[in-house]
Parts: structure tokens; C-alpha cells; sequence
């Protein structure tokens, strides 16, 4: 199982550069995307070939980079639950959670570190950097540990205690910032040339995309290679909605699903951190940044997301939407996906099911609707659920 990478593709200016040297953003400033050599994969990824591989996102080997020797934790292949009692509650068919808790470092962000740490390691990268909201810099923290590179993550101040702890454990060097995310990427760059750091930032560099695109792989594969009609995804940095839909985009070249079924994606925001949701209903082509960002799901409160004409693009492609929640909204999500399915969803897990609810409200959802829900992390992270008293 060999990757056959060939490229890297501005996803503005389409220009082509090497794949063979460490890489950051476009000379033009667009996100770099991975292609690959798919009429070679298709000869080797056959639906039966993928079914006999051990059960990590590497299996999907021809279409990841540094598939050959990947620093993995054996990341991937998490549970598509299906919520019998939530999607009573709904009026709605069909309800799945995608829940990655259940990756290595208790989130979905194992997936995106994995192939970004392979590759440093490929490059000789031998210090990296990222600003973070909590789980990335854990993430990056394991990996980086496990392939014997430096880490440094910056972190809001008001990062909770188990981040810190776990980034910490690592061997991570931790810097705090005052603000949120945003602020922790200015002063990661304002050190960056002095320091030496590989800038690992979301869609900064191009292969933490390609761990979230196996996401939609796996949806695939365990729903019999077919898609969804609706996935609902809490969308920050939205690099996981664009991986999908990167990886719809190559099922149907490599024959895996049939082609123009693609689901509709749903961006689900904070209410007090929604610029996607803002640009959306605006039918603008970007998103402005969001000022005063508040929101107690960290991984929502992302004010200038990199990647938001590619996940605008998404959405309108695919006939979906953006809806925001708020807090309580959040917290109850929470609440009812524990105590209805033993399931203890991060609050942007809870997000999503906040925002389901809305959407049946308001005619999105169908009662004959196959929908996705993600719970992208564990709630034990978070010291608190806004509206639960603890004994």
C-alpha cells in the first residue's frame, strides 16, 4: 500500500508545485491541496482490497501521504453509531454519529496530525508550531512526540485544564496568549522566523487535510459505499467539511460511489463566533472577521477561518447550509446525546445536534433524510456544561 501522490494544487490560482519539499501556503496565499495519481489507486483501492486492511484511516494508503511508513497511533475507522432515540426525538429516519472520541488523544484531530507529523518527518522537519483551541495541540503534541520532533503550541489563556495537562505530558512547549485563537497565530508568526518552526497551522500546510478528508472515506465504507443525504458538521477551521468533500470528489474518480450523490453539508457555528453562517447567508464569497468571538465550544471560536471560500464552496455546491446555536443550545445537545445514548459529546459535538433540531424546524431535515451528526471529541476535556449542577 503505496501513496501515490504526485502534487501539490493551489485551490486558487490552480497553479502545480512540488510535493517534494516541505510546503506552506501559495505564492498567490490559497490553500495548497494534495493530488494524487487516482487512475493508479483505483487499480489497487477495490472495495474488497480496502475491506481486508486493519482498521485505521491508513487503509485508505494510495490516497494519504507518507502512506509507505506514517507515525500513527493507529488513528481512524472510529464508530458510525446509529441514535434510535435522538432521531425519535427528531422525527428523522435515519440518525448516525460519526464519534471520534474515540480516536488516539480523544479527538478528531489525531487524523489531521497524523499525516502532517508523517510528512514533517518525511521533510526532515525538525520543529514545528500551531496555535490552538485545545485538542490540535494535544494532538500535535502526541505525534511530534512519537516521531521525535519539537512541538510548540500557543494557546489562549483560557484554554481549559486538560488541554494544557495533555499538550504538557508530551512534552509540548506551551506559550499562552491573551485572546482566542486568531491572537495565538499572530504571535506564533511574529517568533516563527527567529525560532525555526514549521508552521503547522490549520490548511497552512497541506496534509492536515488530508487525515480529515478519510472521514468521508469511512462514512462511505460503513454505509456499504454509499453516502448520506445530509452531513452536520461543527465547523471552526472547517478543515474536516472541505477534506470531505475532497474525498466525495475522489470516491467518484476512483469509482468507489457513484458519482452526483453527494451529500448536503451542513456547517454548524456558535452564535457568538459565526462567520461562515454570516458570509453564507450573505451569498458572499468569503467570510469577514468576527469580532469579540465568545463561545464556551473552543473549537467553534475560530473568527477568520483560512479555509472559508473553500468551505462557502462547499455548502453552495452541495445544496446545504450554515445555522449557528447558541451556548444553551450547546450544553443541551450535550445533555441529550449522554443521557439518550451514553454517548459524552464534546459541546461542539453537541452543536451538531442543536443545529439538527433547528434544521427540522425549519424544513432542511426530511423525515426520510439519512443524516450524519459528528461528535468530533470527548467531553471530559471540558471542565464544565454550561446549566449542569454537579453533586
Amino acid at each position: 500500500m503505496l501513496s501515490t501522490l504526485e502534487w501539490l494544487e493551489c485551490s486558487r490560482c490552480r497553479a502545480a508545485t512540488s510535493a517534494k519539499e516541505p510546503r506552506q501556503l501559495c505564492r498567490c496565499g490559497g490553500v495548497l491541496l494534495a493530488r494524487y495519481r487516482l487512475e493508479e489507486a483505483a487499480r489497487a483501492m477495490t472495495r474488497e482490497a480496502i475491506a481486508s486492511r486493519p482498521p485505521t484511516m491508513w487503509r485508505y494508503a494510495e490516497v494519504l501521504p507518507g502512506s509507505a511508513d506514517p507515525v500513527t497511533l493507529g488513528e481512524g475507522m472510529t464508530p458510525l453509531l446509529p441514535v434510535r432515540f435522538l432521531a425519535q426525538q427528531l422525527g428523522v429516519e435515519t440518525v448516525l454519529l460519526k464519534d471520534e472520541a474515540l480516536n488516539p488523544t480523544g479527538s478528531f484531530k489525531a487524523r489531521g496530525m497524523a499525516t502532517a507529523i508523517t510528512m514533517a518527518r518525511v521533510h526532515r522537519v525538525r520543529r514545528v508550531a500551531l496555535p490552538s483551541a485545545g485538542n490540535a495541540g494535544g494532538a500535535a503534541a502526541a505525534y511530534g512526540a512519537l516521531a521525535g520532533i519539537g512541538v510548540a503550541v500557543f494557546l489562549p489563556e483560557d484554554t481549559p485544564e486538560p488541554f494544557r495537562l495533555e499538550a504538557a505530558a508530551h512534552g509540548a512547549d506551551l506559550h499562552f496568549v491573551r485572546g482566542d485563537i486568531a491572537e495565538c497565530g499572530r504571535a506564533m508568526r511574529a517568533r516563527e522566523d527567529a525560532e525555526g518552526w514549521f508552521d503547522l497551522s490549520t490548511l497552512r500546510e497541506p496534509y492536515r487535510l488530508e487525515g480529515k478528508k478519510t472521514l468521508g472515506y469511512e462514512i462511505a465504507e460503513q454505509l456499504g459505499w454509499s453516502l448520506p443525504d445530509v452531513i452536520v458538521y461543527p465547523t471552526g477551521g472547517g478543515t474536516g467539511l472541505i477534506g470531505m468533500w475532497k474525498a466525495f470528489e475522489e470516491m467518484e474518480q476512483l469509482a468507489l460511489v457513484p458519482a452526483g450523490r453527494r451529500p448536503r453539508m451542513v456547517a454548524v457555528q456558535a452564535a457568538g463566533c459565526a462567520p461562515i453562517v454570516e458570509a453564507f447567508e450573505a451569498d458572499a464569497p468569503a467570510a469577514a472577521a468576527w469580532e469579540g468571538a465568545r463561545t464556551y465550544a473552543a473549537g467553534l471560536r475560530v473568527p477568520s477561518p483560512l479555509g472559508d471560500r473553500l468551505i462557502l464552496q462547499a455548502l453552495r455546491e452541495s445544496g446545504g447550509t450554515a445555522i449557528a446555536v447558541t451556548d444553551a443550545e450547546i450544553a443541551e445537545g450535550q445533555l441529550a446525546i449522554a443521557r439518550g445514548e451514553g454517548i459524552f459529546a464534546c459541546p461542539e459535538g453537541g452543536a451538531t445536534l442543536a443545529a439538527a433540531r433547528k434544521l427540522v424546524e425549519g424544513g432542511f431535515l426530511r423525515p426520510s433524510d439519512r443524516v450524519v451528526l459528528f461528535n468530533t471529541g470527548t467531553g471530559l476535556k471540558y471542565p464544565k456544561v454550561p446549566g449542569l449542577q454537579v453533586p
